[in-house]
């Protein structure tokens, strides 16, 4: 499909469905058993009907508050029919937030599942799914009898807005970003240069499709090239792992988190090999040969199910020995950085022009500038280009902000290197101005820190911690089944400037709180840190 000839998103799904009319699109499966497969002739009529209900109600913006399922995929598509306006929002948000944020973005049509249902109160049109039989919704329409005629296709331009994301649920000034069908259909064609979807090939999604990279990778992009959508309603590893070689995956995008526990999984498989073969993966990795690694570790291969092209990985920092591992066995690992204010990805490392140190090159048709760089190159990474969001929904003043004479700007800090690759070093917020004057970035100590035995670690400043405090630096550590981990962290950290050491560390022995996407959320674990008491600081 020629996605330059399309006006809008709707315009390329009927041309999806028209051309992939017989192929399978969808496969929704939980544990061992299929739920679903169905067609693009079977998701075009299932969602053309939904799409005539919708119209009959005069719905104009839908928010969908759904696990990933078929049903989700469907909703979207029977809005998009209809000329309507998408909010995917995070069934993982505790309802309070999910009620502020439906009630900024003025939604007049709810799609929701019945257990999340029951704890959400919702004034426009709840769509419930999966609701027993006998239970009263109160209003609330259910959603396998939500039919009517089919209503012709809404047209709309590139410029009219498709969805709002919002880039930041948890507390605070929410963020709606407007993305139009421009924003969406030319990320898409850019992502398909370097990683083309081909009809037939499988995708496994085991992020939320309310997350901005499995709504592009997981579904845009699968669409307009004929491939299959695996959905998981279950994500325990041994599923997963059955589901790659059951369906013989092409590509999954994960976050570093997965990524992580995909390596250790992977790790500990190799050291339970015959001495001859953990001698052959060691001799392969010297090689540095993706190729070379497919053509002598096909038993690795297989266990990936055969046919797998590419793990794409973005949404937060990627620890470049966890990227080298994967490719030195032969897989490739496509890392990137974006925002959602970018419309997903801004840089990705392709495999024809991989540094493991960075978070690759700019797409096509987007710039990246560093502005106001220091000596050392760094400065505020800044983003241009068709796939910048119209601004935030109601709020002009941090659109202004935020989008300065057309550059979209990220407050990441970062620095472009001779050959185009973007090296990131941290948040601006996070930094860390040491009593020398040096400027310290935690997410650049944490890479010396990769690898350590413990379930996760984070960088903070004692000052952070506990008002009053200096700027020392401090490791809060959780440990990983109470391996040790005093020794190597102290080695590590005499490997480290002295201005970037840390001078001690505290054990924390709750799980760290994330996002969606899997970033830690630094604010909140400090204030637990903080409440906890400063007496539990150890020092070398």
């Amino acid at each position: 499909m020629d996605l330059a000839r399309h006006e809008s998103l709707q315009s390329a799904l009927a041309e999806a469905f028209e051309t992939f009319a017989e192929r399978v699109c969808l496969i929704e499966a939980d544990r061992d058993r299929e739920r679903a497969r169905l067609t693009y002739a079977e998701v075009a009529e299932a969602s053309a009907a939904l799409a005539g209900w919708l119209a009959a109600r005069g719905t104009r913006r839908a928010a969908i508050l759904m696990t990933n399922q078929s049903k989700w995929h469907i909703a979207a598509c029977a809005l998009f029919r209809i000329g309507g306006q998408l909010v995917p929002l995070d069934p993982k948000l505790p309802a309070a937030e999910q009620a502020e944020l439906l009630r900024h973005s003025e939604a007049d049509t709810l799609f929701i599942e019945h257990h999340l249902w029951r704890a959400l109160a919702f004034g426009g049109q709840a769509i419930v799914s999966e609701a027993p039989p006998s239970t009263d919704l109160r209003g609330a329409a259910r959603y396998e009898e939500c039919r009517a005629a089919a209503p012709p296709l809404v047209p709309r331009r590139r410029s009219d807005v498709a969805c709002i994301v919002y880039s930041s649920g948890t507390g605070g000034r929410p963020k709606g970003c407007q993305l139009t069908h421009d924003n969406y259909l030319e990320q898409c064609a850019a992502l398909l240069r370097l990683y083309r979807f081909d009809p037939g090939d499988r995708y496994l999604s085991i992020l939320p499709t309310n997350h901005a990279i499995d709504f592009m990778v997981g579904f845009l992009g699968p669409y307009t090239c004929g491939a299959t959508v695996i959905h998981l309603r279950t994500l325990r590893p041994e599923f997963v792992r059955e589901a790659f070689t059951r369906y013989q995956i092409a590509y999954m995008a994960l976050v570093p988190l997965v990524l992580t526990n995909l390596e250790r999984g992977l790790r500990g498989r190799i050291a339970a090999l015959p001495g001859w073969k953990r001698r052959l993966v060691a001799l392969v990795g010297r090689l540095r040969s993706p190729r070379a690694a497919r053509l002598l570790l096909r038993e690795i291969q297989r266990g990936f199910g055969g046919r797998l092209k590419a793990l794409f990985v973005g949404g937060a920092f990627s620890e470049p020995s966890s990227l080298r591992f994967f490719r030195d066995l032969g897989i490739e690992v496509a890392n990137g950085y974006g925002l959602t204010e970018a419309g997903t990805v801004v840089t990705l490392n392709d495999g024809g022009h991989f540094r493991e140190d960075s978070v690759g090159r700019p797409l096509a048709g987007t710039e990246v500038r560093i502005a106001d760089p220091g000596p050392d190159g760094i400065g505020e990474v800044q983003v241009s280009g068709r796939t910048v969001m119209a601004g935030y929904l109601k709020d002009p003043d941090l659109t202004a902000e935020t989008i300065v004479g057309g550059w979209l700007r990220t407050g990441d800090q970062g620095r472009l290197e001779a050959s185009g690759h973007l090296r990131l070093f941290g948040r601006r917020k996070n930094m860390i101005v040491t009593a020398g004057g040096k400027n310290v970035y935690p997410e650049d100590i944490e890479n010396a820190f990769d690898g350590m035995e413990v379930a996760e670690f984070c960088v903070f400043a004692a000052h952070r911690l506990w008002p009053g405090r200096d700027e020392r630096l401090l490791l809060v550590v959780r440990p990983n089944r109470r391996v040790p981990f005093e020794e190597e962290l102290w080695r590590r950290n005499r490997t480290l400037p002295d201005y970037k050491r840390v001078a001690g560390h505290v054990v924390w022995e709750r799980d760290f709180p994330r996002t969606a996407s899997m970033k830690i959320k630094r604010d909140e674990l400090a204030a637990a840190v903080a409440a906890a008491g400063s007496d539990r600081v150890v020092t070398p």
